[in-house]
């Protein structure tokens, strides 16, 4: 990907409006150019700013009116000439509803940044699985996969052994989402990996499933650590594994 492309398509990639093959290909670029990373966190902080701070209002009622008088009026009928002002009116119409639309788009259509999170976590799940780089620390021991990520992260990310409950720890890797360094617990479940990023929150959230592409993706803060789990696997385990999570997260 070149730097003209790359920088063409980086609003689309921070707002999440790419598909994951095209996001791969900009993630890939970033990786491998400061300069480009840059503009990517510049522009991150940017969008972040506007919709913690920015005002936003609704659409007025009054709006389609204005824009209805604001279309000229047809000119007063000439004998034998109605034909050529007959087609102004439903195409006034449909030019005053286009534009009633597209104002509301921008009001209603806005990406959400759990939206975008959620498209990040899901894109390095795939790049690390197309890559073959899920795992940079492989054990089962959560006693020598949390001192790992611990040393080389700013914060200790709680890392549990689940393999007695059907979900074994396979080890961990580090990774970049919502424009840090985070933590990622890789799960085996049968034959499906399941990518557990984990970064701190704030916040508390509830579990919250979703479906991209064909994985499914759960998030849920507690206890100071932010969770979004990323899997081909079905919504129910997926969510079996949260449950522990969230169980194991609350223990003293």
């Amino acid at each position: 990907m070149t730097d003209e492309e790359a920088s063409r398509l980086l609003n689309a990639y921070v707002d999440g409006e790419l598909d994951p093959a095209k996001s791969l290909e900009v993630e890939a670029h970033l990786g491998a150019n400061p300069a480009a990373r840059a503009a990517c966190e510049r522009l991150r902080g940017m969008s972040a700013a506007i919709r913690d701070q920015a005002d936003y209002y609704s659409a007025p009622a009054a709006l389609a009116a204005r824009l209805r008088e604001s279309v000229p009026a047809a000119p007063a009928k000439a004998p034998g000439r109605a034909w050529r002002w007959g087609w102004l009116k439903p195409a006034a119409a449909l030019a005053t509803v286009a534009a009633v639309t597209w104002i509301a788009a921008l009001f209603t259509l806005r990406p959400g940044e759990e939206q975008r999170i959620a498209q990040e976590a899901l894109s390095a799940h795939v790049r690390a699985t197309l890559a073959d780089r899920l795992i940079d620390v492989a054990s089962s021991d959560q006693h020598t996969v949390k001192p790992w990520m611990s040393a080389r992260l700013d914060f200790s990310p709680p890392v549990t052994d689940l393999s007695g409950q059907g979900f074994e720890l396979a080890g961990g890797r580090l990774d970049y989402v919502g424009g840090r360094s985070v933590a990622v617990l890789v799960y085996k479940r049968r034959k499906h990996v399941i990518d557990v990023f984990v970064w701190p929150s704030s916040a508390d959230a509830i579990a919250r499933t979703t479906t991209r592409e064909g994985f499914n993706v759960e998030h849920f803060a507690r206890s100071g650590m932010s969770f979004w789990l990323v899997s081909d696997l079905n919504r129910n385990e997926l969510s079996d594994l949260a449950d522990l999570l969230v169980e194991r997260s609350a223990a003293p």
